[in-house]
């Protein structure tokens, strides 16, 4: 069953005077459960399109549904609330909230939806034991390394279970042992939970992790590899 459907997708910017067209005509499908990389250079259109496919944008033209539900048909507050309760992110700059410690930026978006603080704290502690963070529920941002960052993000991205996590550049910038570890963290949580993964990447260990690897080259798709076939 397909958890995403995009048909036709186009979306162009300005820049200055010139328009960009960062996609052209775009369609894809992804399965529930997928480990899926977008893979390309810088300015090929992947994370325009992971942000569309996580209604941070919307396309000048093709349409969209995410879990069964048509973007097109959704006003900005139901877009915003599909966002909070189904789609985890994990953005290349990490998005923690400086003056928050690790477990309680996990507890920001379970705070959000409403959880009680009892069982808020619970399920942050848990996935920081999972993430391998036990000893770092008190620590800042400014406290812990890139790594570290980077896994409280995956951890508040996956704590209220989501039907599908984005993530842009999720190895950018970290080491290769380090940003190892995170993918097989995120592998086995999409293999015991089902949770869907899509990177935007251009880092050849995420695509070699990815069981299903979609090139994008100038806005348009131009491969399309299941490896799990």
């Amino acid at each position: 069953m397909a958890i995403v459907e995009c048909e036709g997708l186009s979306k162009t910017y300005q820049q200055g005077k010139v328009t960009v067209r960062a996609l052209n005509n775009v369609s894809l499908s992804v399965a529930a459960g997928g480990f899926v990389a977008l893979a390309g250079p810088s300015g090929s259109g992947k994370t325009t399109l992971l942000n569309l496919i996580g209604g941070l944008d919307r396309p000048d033209a093709g349409d969209i549904l995410v879990d069964g539900r048509d973007y097109s048909r959704l006003r900005s507050a139901e877009l915003a609330d599909l966002r909070l309760r189904r789609i985890g992110f994990v953005f290349q700059a990490y998005n923690l909230i400086p003056v928050l410690s690790a477990i309680e930026n996990v507890e920001y978006v379970m705070l959000l939806q409403g959880v009680a603080a009892t069982e808020r704290r619970q399920r942050a502690r848990r996935i920081l034991d999972d993430v391998g963070l036990a000893d770092k529920y008190d620590r800042r941002p400014a406290e812990l390394s890139g790594g570290q960052q980077q896994r409280v993000a995956v951890a508040r991205a996956i704590v209220s279970s989501p039907s599908i996590v984005l993530a842009d550049e999720p190895t950018a910038n970290l080491d290769s042992k380090t940003g190892e570890g995170l993918l097989e963290l995120m592998l086995r949580m999409n293999q015991a939970h089902q949770v869907t993964f899509i990177f935007s990447t251009h880092d050849r260990m995420v695509m070699d992790y990815a069981r299903r690897l979609i090139l994008i080259r100038d806005g348009s798709i131009v491969g399309d590899q299941d490896k799990a076939a």
